[in-house]
């Protein structure tokens, strides 16, 4: 099966057999590793990037040679320009991250190997908490969903993304990508999650309301295949309406900038864990690979009780 080319040969400016060599790891990435196009084409810039770092950096044309050539002042001295180049260290973690997979890829073909990048840290980075809100701010940006739109059928789309969003924590990608035969009518749903996992997560009926009430309010009809959330002229929804919805409704309730639709499922998994959710279980609900995604919900708890003990003991402030 032929894999998509995300950037074309001619965007690395790197001799032939280096060049061939990038497209077969993009085809790789996409085909085996079912990395998203999305995936496909950010590690593909980052790997431009660094390429037409070498090319500058080398004086010449860099070639699968040069790879295996590469020491490690060579790496440190594009992490440096990256850092003159005011990059977050987030991202040259990434780009770094990124770099290894191309090489291990390599080195498996047989094509070029080096020890240099073994040498390297990858930078530290702030661990970031995952921004739930409070079951309070979560109810009313559901509750007031609707009061942004003059249409029924849009404000009763907005409240049952919203809805779905916050009740079964999915991902906005996940639930944007639901199909209409897909919508849920059972105790279960069945969502295609990141690396095209399957996971089947269950339904509140307030959820399956919602989202009936929105179809049956709905002006168009796709098909089945059809996209289930649809934007105001009958296509699919594009995630930067809801993000704009969202943003307007975090204005009108006076909530933070954390109020982002993706906040809706870290409080999906914080409301859950503090409610007595055993972390298992929950990571299976979210789709995590590794339960030490879930453990930072456990971080958020501990913030949380911290300050209320703060706020609420009366020796906290003697």
């Amino acid at each position: 099966m032929a894999g998509p080319a995300p950037l074309a040969p001619d965007a690395f400016n790197a001799a032939a057999e280096l060049r061939a060599a990038i497209m077969e790891w993009q085809s790789w990435l996409a085909n085996e590793r079912r990395a998203s196009l999305h995936t496909v084409e950010a590690y593909g810039r980052d790997l431009a990037g660094f390429i037409a770092f070498l090319g500058q950096h080398l004086g010449e044309l860099p070639g699968l040679a040069s790879l295996a050539a590469l020491r490690p002042a060579d790496f440190r001295a594009w992490l440096a320009r990256r850092t003159t180049e005011g990059l977050a260290r987030s991202s040259s973690a990434r780009a770094l991250s990124v770099l290894r997979s191309f090489f291990r890829f390599c080195a498996r073909r047989g094509l070029a190997e080096t020890t240099a990048l073994a040498a390297l840290r990858t930078p530290k980075l702030p661990r970031a908490l995952p921004k739930a809100l409070t079951v309070k701010d979560a109810a009313e940006v559901i509750d007031k969903a609707a009061a942004l739109s003059k249409l029924p059928w849009i404000a009763a789309r907005d409240t049952a993304l919203f809805t779905l969003l916050y009740g079964c924590g999915l991902r906005l990608g996940e639930a944007l990508g639901l199909r209409r035969h897909e919508a849920p009518q059972g105790a279960v749903v069945r969502i295609l999650g990141k690396g095209r996992k399957e996971r089947l997560v269950p339904v509140l009926p307030i959820v399956r309301e919602a989202i009936e009430r929105y179809l049956a309010l709905c002006p168009y009809d796709p098909g089945p295949s059809g996209a289930l959330f649809l934007g105001a002229r009958g296509g699919a929804l594009d995630p930067a309406i809801v993000q704009k919805e969202m943003r307007k409704l975090r204005v009108w309730l006076g909530l933070s900038e954390r109020a982002t639709p993706h906040a809706l499922r870290h409080s999906f998994a914080t409301h859950l864990l503090a409610a007595g959710g055993d972390l298992r279980t929950i990571q299976e609900l979210l789709g995590h690979a590794s339960l030490s995604t879930t453990q930072r919900y456990t971080e958020v708890e501990t913030e949380a009780l911290i300050a209320v003990y703060e706020k609420a003991h009366p020796r906290a402030k003697a």
